[in-house]
């Protein structure tokens, strides 16, 4: 069962002043798990998302981007004017009879408006208010614009999504910003609602994205303790250091994911590879991780797997539950059965 299918929030007001990705994201998550979300724009433009990604076709027709609607789907939408006396008057109304309040604006912003966190629980003790900023409500840096690919180059994540040469692999997946914002927020928002009902005191939830990211880096961050520094790009035991943990291209130039790091999955890969005198070259077995042995070994893997196609291998491997996938394409996922 999805944590989504028993409402848990039913009954929990969300105002949601956040724009673009990582707090209306958070805010969709509570709203599918029951909440009630008024999501609150600016009279003018709004929320920036309305216009990002915007085809031609939805502005023909007067309609904000898909990217707008996926993230507010299911959202009560309103519009306050901050700047203005009514607007702040009516939005410490809405605070009285609400539970959550998201704010993705520049730290000290909320304050500046005469709405900041000691006005809002002077007028809702129990609120749960949760800022979302690139680097927390306070420090050197709470004042520094910056973007998802700033967060994860600052929190050490970038640096290790390398090449063998060292160069960073920019992904089209926004860490910093999905995790570090939207699930380190729904998780700090609901640990608050907790204590907020056990206590009656609410909680000023402030997410950092960069920090969320850093502390998270746990693999690369057991090598700084251990060795004094970084594991080398595409050299470390999860990064492309053993063969039984790789990328392999098929003869179509698709890829396939090896996930074997346990001896009994490598054993079980090598024997579908038809190779089982393979299964004994192996890191728990003493392998070298990033050594000449297994990078000889990854060659041989490698031209075996450039012999079949992604379906074949995929048609080969799924019966034998080794940890051997496919790497699908976002549009393959989404038809996928583990999703449909």
């Amino acid at each position: 069962m999805s944590f989504y299918d028993d409402r848990a929030l039913e009954g929990v007001k969300v105002l949601d002043l956040s724009r673009l990705l990582p707090g209306p994201f958070a805010t969709l998550h509570l709203r599918r798990m029951g909440a009630d979300v008024l999501k609150i724009e600016d009279p003018g433009a709004g929320d920036y998302a309305r216009e990002f990604l915007r085809s031609e076709a939805e502005v023909s027709v007067g309609e904000p981007s898909l990217f707008f609607r996926l993230l507010n789907e299911g959202k009560r939408l309103h519009r306050i004017d901050l700047a203005q006396p009514s607007g702040r008057a009516e939005l410490l109304a809405l605070v009285k009879e609400a539970d959550v309040l998201v704010e993705g604006f520049r730290p000290g912003v909320m304050d500046k408006l005469g709405v900041g966190w000691e006005r809002l629980r002077a007028v809702q003790p129990r609120l749960v208010m949760c800022s979302i900023s690139g680097y927390g409500q306070r420090g050197v840096f709470a004042q520094r614009a910056g973007h998802d690919i700033n967060y994860v180059g600052y929190a050490g994540v970038l640096e290790q999504m390398a090449t063998r040469q060292g160069r960073p692999v920019l992904p089209n997946f926004q860490i910093g910003d999905l995790f570090g914002g939207t699930m380190a927020a729904v998780a700090g928002i609901l640990a608050a609602l907790v204590a907020a009902q056990r206590t009656g005191e609410g909680r000023h939830v402030d997410v950092s994205m960069t920090h969320v990211v850093h502390e998270h880096h746990f693999m690369a961050s057991i090598a700084v303790r251990r060795e004094g520094r970084s594991p080398a790009p595409g050299a470390d035991l999860l990064t492309g250091g053993v063969p039984c943990y790789q990328l392999y291209r098929t003869r179509d130039d698709r890829w396939m994911a090896m996930g074997a790091l346990e001896l009994k999955f490598w054993r079980k890969v090598c024997e579908v590879l038809g190779h089982p005198e393979w299964g004994e070259r192996h890191w728990s077995l003493g392998q070298q991780v990033g050594g000449e042995d297994a990078r000889a070994l990854e060659a041989e893997v490698a031209a075996v797997f450039a012999r079949r196609t992604q379906a074949e291998w995929t048609a080969l491997f799924e019966p034998a539950d080794c940890c051997v996938s496919p790497v699908l394409r976002m549009d393959e996922a989404m038809r996928h059965p583990l999703f449909a």
